[in-house]
């Protein structure tokens, strides 16, 4: 056991006896940082009883471009720190979260990768960060998305609907492919619990044709259409309920008939009328039914209801014709891709109004215009920075800094 008198940094005060013993000393031209003597962290200035010729460390890590993601670095004699873009936070700009929502005017933001958020756009706005603000007077819904999201507009419950409806509407299909998928037109149900007994009244398509089914809280009704005619660029659908009868009548086909089960004539819902998709769209919690597994791909539009024989048709909503809410719901035959470009061989992607740059290996960025940095998690091979060590690149290669009780190349040492 030794038992220091006092501990030097650097050099050793210069006295006739340290001449004599050691020769010439010459003392230590660096920085030092982060010390610690048994487990105990001494302050290196505060604690200090006395020094001579001690300036303040000023490494010029801003020349090595610590910062991620299009961060600006900043130094000044103390510290250095970066400046985040949108949609990036962390010391070195190297996460994108949505802890701290970066999308405009209320939209979902999404974590596309760990590093890279996508804002799925509410209903009237479009772009990257949804701030542009979009007309939509024919719905383009683009069924459900890489991320599990389907587009779609809800509208407040419609009333009156226990008894008698008819609903009129046209839609056009993105593509023929899509007539054959499982996708959702509208639904309206009991909260969407999954259970039999559930009332709902629910539209879409499967395998060519228009899928209509309700149920009064006894058992499941449906009817089925022809196959579309595909030739044909808009599609018209009619149908309604009178007690526990309905029909439906698509295009020019003949008028179809089915009869509900049981004895319950009044369709009990309670929550909104949903167009080309679900909010929280996991089918599994939609009544038992078709259960249609997508949302819409194309346009819904001239959505027309009366809930009495007697009275004219009108569009959803309170006000008429106004969505309470909405997602990645675009304009029919607006592409936002036509305001985006993606750089660097980076593709637009677009469903409904939601956009963003799916960028080629290498390249990140909102834009594509970022390189991909050794120190980011989607590099591979990964950087080997360990323990908590925080990983800085450099221009040949990276190096890790790191904290405080660790050593070694990777900070892979107690």
């Amino acid at each position: 056991q030794i038992t220091f008198g006092s501990i030097f940094l650097g050099k050793v005060p210069v006295h006739e006896e340290v001449h004599r013993c050691a020769g010439q000393i010459y003392g230590y031209k660096g920085c030092i940082r982060d010390f610690q003597v048994n487990h105990k962290e001494l302050f290196i200035i505060d604690e200090a009883l006395e020094g001579m010729n001690v300036e303040n460390c000023n490494v010029p890590i801003c020349d090595y471009h610590p910062c991620h993601n299009g961060g600006t670095c900043t130094s000044d004699e103390e510290n250095w720190y970066c400046e985040c873009p949108k949609l990036y936070t962390g010391k070195l700009c190297q996460f994108a979260t949505c802890d701290e929502n970066p999308c405009g005017n209320g939209a979902t933001c999404f974590p596309k990768s760990r590093r890279e958020a996508v804002c799925l756009c509410p209903y009237g706005r479009s772009g990257i960060l949804c701030n542009d603000a979009i007309n939509i007077t024919q719905p383009s819904f683009s069924g459900t998305d890489v991320f599990g999201y389907t587009s779609f507009l809800a509208y407040s419950a419609i009333s009156n609907i226990a008894f008698y409806y008819e609903f009129c509407l046209k839609f056009q299909l993105a593509n023929h492919h899509s007539a054959l998928q499982d996708n959702l037109i509208f639904f309206t149900g009991q909260k969407g619990q999954g259970l039999n007994g559930d009332d709902f009244l629910e539209l879409g398509l499967r395998n060519g044709r228009v899928v209509y089914s309700y149920n009064l809280g006894s058992g499941t009704a449906t009817v089925i259409s022809k196959p579309l005619d595909l030739t044909l660029n808009v599609h018209v659908i009619h149908l309604g309920r009178n007690l526990q009868k309905g029909w439906l009548k698509v295009d020019d086909q003949k008028n179809k008939t089915v009869t509900s089960p049981g004895r319950l004539v009044g369709l009990n819902v309670f929550s909104q009328f949903y167009l080309g998709g679900y909010r929280e769209y996991i089918p599994e919690l939609l009544p038992k039914g078709p259960r249609f597994k997508n949302g819409f791909q194309g346009c819904i539009f001239d959505v027309q209801v009366r809930t009495s024989h007697n009275q004219g048709f009108k569009s959803p909503g309170t006000p008429e014709g106004h969505p309470n809410s909405g997602r990645s719901v675009g304009q029919c035959k607006y592409s936002p891709c036509g305001l985006i470009k993606c750089r660097n061989g980076g593709k637009c992607i677009e469903t409904g109004s939601t956009v963003y740059c799916d960028c080629l290996t290498g390249w990140k960025g909102a834009f594509c215009t970022e390189t991909m940095s050794v120190c980011d998690p989607e590099h591979d091979p990964p950087h080997l920075c360990q323990q908590g060590s925080t990983c800085v690149p450099l221009p040949n290669g990276y190096t890790c800094h790191c904290p405080l009780g660790t050593t070694g190349t990777y900070c892979e040492k107690g």
